[in-house]
């Protein structure tokens, strides 16, 4: 009885690890920059010497993420920066370290520096971009930022910094926790990469398909139910061996 139920005991807490991903991905319909992770777990039989598998358990997979690119939603704000095909832009993680998001709706602080959304300071040459009071900012494709000074005309350009584009490939990076994606070998930072694109006045969306996310929710509950109710039947039928035990003894 203890194999079958530590059977359904295993399945059940992978279904509720890939409730717990994909609610977080619903959550985030409309994180700007947002990128869905998946769920997976697959069957890992259990073998005793030579023969075939006693039983199956689920085995929880590594999690991956899709890293295809969200609709583009126009924005008309200066700062506002969307990534054309593959990249990343470089920030700086809570932590000092450099990491990498997709993540484009830029604003300046009091202070006159450079930060995401969610107030990341975002990297340059030669590290945090600081921006110096200006009348007019503009973001040029290939990351360059233009300032028009206070008090300056628009014949007066000045070229502040370059943002810090990268493209380290999709098999050298992993979204973390945070939300953040980092490299593999996180103590060597990605240089920056020429060929990465932004489109000015736009920030990509999320890449999350609501109405996939809504089903998986709804497949998993399901296997949930189904392995509960395992349980129980173990539970049952232990309660009945135990009885025959009685009438017996």
């Amino acid at each position: 009885m203890d194999k079958a139920l530590y059977i359904a005991m295993s399945g059940a807490k992978n279904n509720m690890l890939g409730q717990v991903a994909h609610a977080n991905n619903l959550a985030n319909l409309n994180t700007v920059g947002f990128k869905a992770d998946f769920a997976q777990a697959r069957s890992m039989p259990v073998y005793y010497g030579d023969g075939q598998p006693t039983r199956a358990y689920a085995l929880t997979e590594s999690p991956a993420t899709d890293f295809k690119q969200g609709p583009l939603v126009e924005t008309g704000r200066d700062l506002d920066v969307a990534i054309e095909g593959e990249g990343f832009i470089a920030v700086q993680a809570p932590d000092g370290t450099e990491a990498y998001t997709r993540a484009g709706s830029l604003f300046v602080d009091s202070v006159g520096m450079l930060r995401t959304g969610n107030g990341l300071p975002v990297m340059g040459n030669g590290g945090p971009i600081a921006i110096p009071a200006a009348e007019k900012l503009e973001v040029a494709v290939d990351g360059t930022i233009t300032a028009i000074p206070l008090g300056q005309g628009v014949d007066s350009p000045v070229q502040v910094d370059r943002i810090k584009l990268v493209n380290p490939g999709l098999d050298n990076i992993k979204k973390m926790e945070d939300g953040l994606v980092r490299t593999l070998t996180p103590a060597e930072d990605v240089p920056a990469d020429a060929g990465v694109r932004l489109i000015s006045r736009f920030v990509e969306g999320s890449n999350v398909n609501a109405v996939n996310e809504m089903v998986e929710v709804m497949n998993l509950a399901r296997q949930y139910e189904m392995q509960v109710k395992i349980m129980q039947t173990v539970k049952e039928d232990s309660e009945a061996s135990a009885r025959l035990l009685q009438m017996n003894g």
